[in-house]
């Protein structure tokens, strides 16, 4: 029972983060591990119960969606495919201890582009811009790195897309959320179908996380998001420490 409140009130924890800056994962992910559930399995289970905020998101854009002059938006979503279907495969493929030993460069990795991702990129695009096949190729492994693991996708998404050369946040967003929900979208069909994915737990996650985000919606607009991103960056620290430890 202490288990299921826990997830729960990570789930809602998460929903809210997701809501004002993102970095869910790095709440729900290591909760469900510290309940006892296998790596991979809690790897597959919170891209499942963090799947419906993806289309919900798209839904919230869908008027801020722009054509983009060079550019497929329907290459851009079969890359997006494409990619999640191979990454959810290597990590259905890859041996349990394998992973352990992984997860924790994986949360190091995230922890960084979450924290330093916004103050790079400004200064890459100043120096340089990517053309059209240069993205899909980038987004091609952008959603293998989601099908697989997924931690920080969106703010690498975001920074590659202005490094493209776009410069409207809601558009870029937009884009964003749509490839965010295919690559869950793909991956939560291989996991369901690989019986990954442990339900109650899921479920559990899935309902408080959808609560966390109507509230955190509403609670972000009186909030200084510098503020919440520093509390987002201390716990993803936290938790990534924590994971090395217990890999030693």
């Amino acid at each position: 029972m202490f288990s299921f409140v826990l997830l729960a009130a990570a789930g809602f924890l998460a929903g809210t983060m997701n809501a004002v800056a993102g970095g869910g994962t790095f709440v729900t992910f290591p909760t469900l591990v510290f309940a006892g559930v296998p790596s991979i399995v809690a790897n597959a289970s919170n891209a499942v119960a963090l799947f419906p905020a993806s289309f919900a998101s798209t839904w919230a854009y869908r008027k801020d969606f722009q054509p983009v002059e060079g550019l497929s938006l329907k290459a851009m979503m079969a890359m997006s495919l494409i990619g999640g279907v191979i990454g959810a495969a290597l990590l259905l493929y890859t041996p349990e201890r394998t992973f352990d030993a992984l997860v924790p460069w994986l949360l190091l990795a995230a922890t960084l582009t979450f924290a330093f991702g916004p103050h790079i990129v400004p200064k890459l695009r100043a120096m340089f811009r990517i053309g059209p096949i240069t993205l899909l190729l980038v987004q091609f492994f952008v959603g293998i790195y989601g099908g697989y693991f997924g931690g920080a996708m969106g703010i690498v998404m975001l920074a590659v897309y202005s490094l493209f050369g776009l410069t409207d946040l809601n558009a870029m967003n937009a884009m964003k959320s749509l490839m965010s929900g295919l690559i869950n979208g793909v991956t939560l069909i291989l996991f369901i179908g690989a019986n990954k994915v442990v339900w109650p737990q899921t479920l559990t996650i899935m309902a408080t996380a959808v609560l966390g985000g109507y509230f955190g919606a509403r609670i972000a607009r009186g909030m200084d998001p510098k503020h919440v991103r520093m509390g987002i960056i201390a716990i993803s620290t936290i938790v990534t420490i924590v994971f090395f430890a217990r890999s030693f």
